[in-house]
């Protein structure tokens, strides 16, 4: 049907079906190109199905696209049907002036060189990538001339001059964005007949000049490349900017210039391994920041879980397409692919699948995740009715569905727990918390395509047709817990639902979602058991005999998960109490006895003045018990303050 078996994997992930010697876009080997493949029906000589080893071969050049990262050769199930490929060396060459740049990090940053000489004739060309939406790339002044080149929005750049006859001004217009942080190409030029500027690929706009009037341009102050006269400059790169075809050294002068920077390698390069759990880096000019749109995470590092508490009953639906969407709009979305826009539509199917999500519970049975399809396929995470985790495939090829058991570790604990379940083809990893992975494999007769995958369920599976008798027993009363950082693939449905993203839409929820943290990090080493738990009750019962005669019931704390009843929480409540009661009263003992112990006395011992109640004044008093002005305070006074 023209869909090739090969294809080759470069930059941002994307396929490419072109070979060396051939060009994007073109589904060829060079020998396609010049004709004379081995088989003229064919553009490939391998195309021809030869018993003999035939070969293609070739330079890839199209650098958008290198380097080359991954080689997909199919059609290879036929006995004897053979492939080799070999991917050589990535070579750069060319002129190093063309990589010559600068980053200018702030909007008042600027270079300056030497005046533009530009009389008659001006020829201005460069590379500018940016996220701004404008900002001046260079202008040069004279008394009344004057030439300047700026993005003036995110989708017009405009090359303006004056030469006497009054100022002229050119502008390209973009159908998409400039401030896509690609590199973008700048052309003017002006001379005596006409001026002219050309973006990138876009039509050449041109102005015929005048048939009269002035024609040198007479410029006096220095070139400013970037901000100039108080305006609003150029934040990002500019590389290889020639002028009438002299390459100025912008590198050099950014060394020497604060607020410039050599080269256009950006923070990303440094810093970019920050944002952590599949975040992307953006380019900031003054600093970076993280793109968590595509995880289950958030925050400014991708670090910030994003979870909900499940009330019984409660179950969240997310639809991989929304009614009355298209087979071409579904692939154009890419929900489920983590490679292959291909797998969304109903009538395609998942070779694989990454899931990863965290979740506490302390009811068993449950279902924690489930995938529905249009067919009898399905894959199911379930905790049974023991606590124990369970994968569930059914992939078809089997009579029963395949069962992953994990029947030596207690699940529905109330602790936090990770669960990551990646399947490629036949082979599925497993691995819970903190433990190392453990590899099963699909049985040899189960199919291994995810024939048209449905919809996502959280916490219960309302689906019309038949379900599982298991999960269906499963479902009542339904999951209570906390599930966080869910994400099947690309798609992050407890995301979805509590953030407004594009995926929003694709969202039902059954009763209220309350988001919640969902505790701390899974568990390093699983609980320990009554035997070597200090804390557990055998041991500590010495601590409670004094207060037997309090309680008509005994006290068992609750271990590993296991349900807590009423009276035991009743005794649990009264021992804490008992025990408070009991410190709160040694405290206050202690504080008595130590301020007791410690307590200071202390007399204050004075020689009042004779004849003191008959005086008008205490001074009076004073001088008539002893007109000498003698001291009255005994020397035997003393003072002691607590």
């Amino acid at each position: 049907e023209g869909n090739p078996y090969t294809w080759w994997v470069g930059k941002a992930n994307e396929k490419h079906y072109y070979w060396g010697g051939s060009g994007p876009g073109i589904q060829k080997c060079a020998c396609g190109i010049e004709r004379n493949c081995t088989d003229p029906k064919y553009y490939c000589n391998c195309d021809a199905d030869y018993k003999q080893w035939r070969k293609d071969s070739g330079m890839l050049s199209y650098k958008e696209h290198l380097p080359v990262s991954q080689v997909v050769v199919g059609d290879l199930d036929r006995p004897g049907s053979e492939a080799k490929v070999s991917v050589g060396p990535v070579r750069c060459q060319g002129d190093r002036n063309y990589w010559n740049a600068a980053s200018f990090v702030t909007s008042s940053s600027y270079l300056h060189f030497s005046t533009f000489q530009g009389e008659t004739s001006a020829d201005i060309s460069f590379y500018f990538k940016t996220s701004a939406s404008d900002g001046v790339f260079l202008e040069n002044l004279g008394n009344t001339d004057f030439i300047k080149l700026e993005l003036k929005s995110a989708t017009e750049v405009s090359f303006s001059f004056d030469v006497g006859n009054g100022p002229v001004e050119i502008v390209v217009r973009s159908p998409n964005p400039l401030n896509d942080d690609q590199w973008h190409r700048v052309s003017a030029e002006r001379n005596v007949k006409q001026a002219s500027l050309q973006v990138d690929q876009l039509p050449l706009e041109v102005r015929k000049a005048p048939t009269e009037g002035h024609t040198r341009l007479e410029l006096y102050s220095q070139l400013y490349v970037g901000a100039a006269g108080g305006q609003r400059g150029f934040l990002g790169c500019i590389r290889s900017l020639r002028m009438n075809g002299v390459t100025l050294d912008l590198e050099e002068r950014a060394k020497v210039t604060p607020g410039v920077k050599p080269g256009c390698s950006g923070h990303c390069t440094s810093y970019g391994m920050y944002c952590a759990n599949g975040g992307k880096c953006v380019e900031k000019y003054n600093g970076y920041s993280c793109d968590c749109s595509r995880t289950a995470y958030d925050g400014p590092f991708c670090i910030k879980d994003v979870g909900a508490f499940f009330e019984e009953g409660m179950w969240l639906r997310y639809n991989f397409h929304s009614p009355g969407t298209t087979v071409k709009d579904l692939v154009s979305r890419t929900l489920l692919s983590s490679a292959d826009p291909e797998i969304t539509a109903p009538d395609l199917s998942l070779n694989k699948e990454e899931l990863s999500f965290s979740f506490s519970t302390t009811k068993a049975p449950c279902v924690l995740f489930y995938v529905s399809s249009y067919t009898p396929d399905f894959m199911a995470v379930l905790v049974n009715p023991t606590g124990n985790l369970q994968i569930r495939y059914n992939l078809g090829g089997t009579k029963e569905p395949y069962n992953i058991d994990i029947d030596h570790r207690n699940m529905a604990n109330g602790q936090p727990h990770t669960v990551n379940v990646t399947r490629n083809g036949r082979d599925i990893v497993l691995q819970l918390d903190h433990y190392p992975p453990t590899s099963y494999s699909l049985p040899a007769t189960s199919d291994i395509q995810f024939n048209s995958p449905k919809a996502l369920f959280l916490g219960k599976v309302i689906e019309i047709g038949k379900i599982d008798q298991d999960i269906y027993k499963y479902n009542t009363p339904g999951f209570t817990g906390c599930l966080s950082r869910v994400q099947f693939n690309q798609i992050a449905p407890l995301k979805a639902a509590l953030r407004p993203t594009n995926a929003s839409s694709h969202v039902h929820i059954q009763g209220e979602l309350v988001e919640s943290n969902c505790g701390a990090s899974p568990l390093t080493i699983p609980p320990m058991s009554a035997a070597t738990d200090p804390w557990h009750l055998d041991s500590v019962s010495l601590l409670f005999t004094t207060f037997n005669s309090l309680f008509t019931a005994s006290a068992d704390f609750p271990y590993n998960g296991q349900a807590i009843g009423d009276g035991v929480n009743r005794n649990s409540a009264i021992i804490g109490g008992v025990i408070a009661v009991v410190i709160f009263t040694i405290l206050c003992t202690l504080v008595f006895l130590i301020r007791y112990m410690f307590r200071h006395k202390g007399t204050y011992h004075t020689n009042e003045a004779k004849g003191a109640e008959s005086a008008e004044s205490a001074d009076a008093a004073i001088m008539n018990n002893d007109p000498n002005f003698t001291e009255t305070i005994d020397e035997s006074k003393k003072e002691w303050l607590i």
